[in-house]
């Protein structure tokens, strides 16, 4: 397109953006998603659909599921919901963490996280590691937990803003990915895919966004990136817009990646097993073994561990694998994983990372990036939610909102804008 016009431009066809674009299009109202990549999802990614093991690269269960909004719409298109109880509910496998240990852990976990939340009504914002007893004997673990939730260790996030995420407890998975779901959701939407919005100009009457494949002008403007790149400056505002930077920098994304493994002979294990590779440090990865009963292994970093492998390569990855399996389950076993699906977050030129947290101090810069600029200009995204951060069911529930405040927009102005 070298000069197009619409309503509302939804910059990112994530979840939060398609989110939007659905609910405007129900609204009745024009719209149009750009999106820098070449395929819909953002940070959510199915590989594989349709054939028999597809997996989610991006995000992959419903968190708060009795209460997930993403969870009628993929009933709604007919997927199946696996509702067995996440890996991380049960016992790990007892090849090196006995099952004393083991309950030992969980409750360090859960002193932890009272902590934090006590230390979260405080008038002082600290980091959340402040909260790990001095020489604790599960403290590293605890650190290597945060880092696959957080995408980060406990020392760069604030306490407040863990303290008011909102968790149920309840976490199901779709066999077919959560990723299809999500962009599925986006059927017959207008969408222009590969275009990376470069400059949005909203000095004028009406905003006029800068593209690859030329000139957008619109009434209105949802913008859905990550903080990363808004962090970055990776797409300009004119006039400038340094709330919205700083808001950004203090809303970081981790990093958390996802290794899959092919597993021959896998019938000893028992169907969705967990095991740390290591229980005495932080720069461990967790093995989602058997995920679905299907053979493989869902290996997960995250954290400083997984910015240094992705520095040293996909290859590092597996070789890192390789090597605590083989620690936990004989030399033998090395013979019995290959690799067959990784995406590194980190150098994803159009992600930057994973999913938000505060730095300590931070918390409120949440509420700073989500507040919308001249009743038009509106932000998205899961580092937009003051509660469901770092999940897809935050960012839709963001997107739904923009495109509220969009079309209660539209219903008071419709004679003047874009008219």
């Amino acid at each position: 397109m070298s000069s197009f016009d619409t309503k509302v431009a939804i910059v990112g066809g994530g979840a939060a953006g398609i989110a939007a674009a659905r609910r405007l299009t129900d609204n009745g109202i024009d719209c149009l998603i750009v999106e820098a990549r070449e395929r819909l999802g953002g940070r959510s990614w199915t590989v594989g659909e349709g054939e028999a093991h597809p997996v989610d690269l991006g995000c992959g269960w419903l968190h708060s599921a009795d209460g997930n909004p993403w969870l009628p719409i993929a009933e709604a298109q007919g997927r199946t919901i696996d509702r067995t109880p996440p890996p991380w509910r049960r016992s790990s496998l007892s090849t090196g963490f006995a099952a004393g240990e083991q309950s030992a852990f969980q409750q360090a976990l859960d002193d932890l996280d009272a902590c934090v939340h006590a230390a979260g009504t405080q008038a002082e914002d600290r980091p959340a590691e402040t909260c790990l007893p001095p020489g604790g004997r599960w403290n590293a673990l605890a650190n290597a937990v945060s880092t696959y939730a957080n995408g980060v260790e406990l020392d760069r996030v604030s306490v407040r803003d863990l303290s008011r995420y909102h968790d149920s407890g309840v976490n199901w998975r779709v066999p077919d990915g959560y990723g299809s779901v999500i962009k599925a959701h986006a059927a017959g939407l207008r969408i222009s895919l590969g275009n990376p919005v470069r400059l949005i100009d909203h000095s004028g009457k009406r905003l006029r966004l800068e593209t690859d494949k030329g000139t957008l002008t619109a009434d209105a403007v949802i913008v859905t990136l990550p903080t990363s790149l808004l962090a970055r400056q990776e797409i300009r505002f004119l006039p400038d817009l340094p709330d919205k930077t700083a808001a950004a920098e203090g809303l970081p994304l981790g990093l958390a990646d996802k290794l899959f493994l092919s597993l021959s002979s896998h019938e000893e294990f028992p169907a969705d097993s967990r095991a740390f590779g290591s229980t005495d440090r932080t720069a461990t990865a967790a093995y989602h073994v058997r995920p679905f009963g299907r053979p493989q292994i869902e290996a997960y970093f995250a954290g400083a561990l997984a910015a240094e492998l992705e520095i040293a390569g996909k290859d590092a990855f597996f070789d890192f694998a390789v090597a605590e399996l083989v620690g936990l389950f004989g030399s033998d076993f090395a013979r019995r994983v290959k690799p067959i699906h990784l995406h590194p977050w980190r150098t994803d030129p159009y992600a930057r990372g994973s999913y938000s947290h505060a730095l300590p101090g931070h918390a409120d810069s949440r509420a700073v990036l989500a507040a919308p600029v001249d009743d038009r200009l509106f932000f998205a995204g899961e580092a937009c939610s003051l509660r469901d951060f770092s999940t897809a069911h935050g960012a839709l529930q963001t997107g739904l909102a923009a495109a509220d405040l969009a079309t209660a927009l539209f219903g008071r102005k419709a004679v003047t804008l874009g008219e």
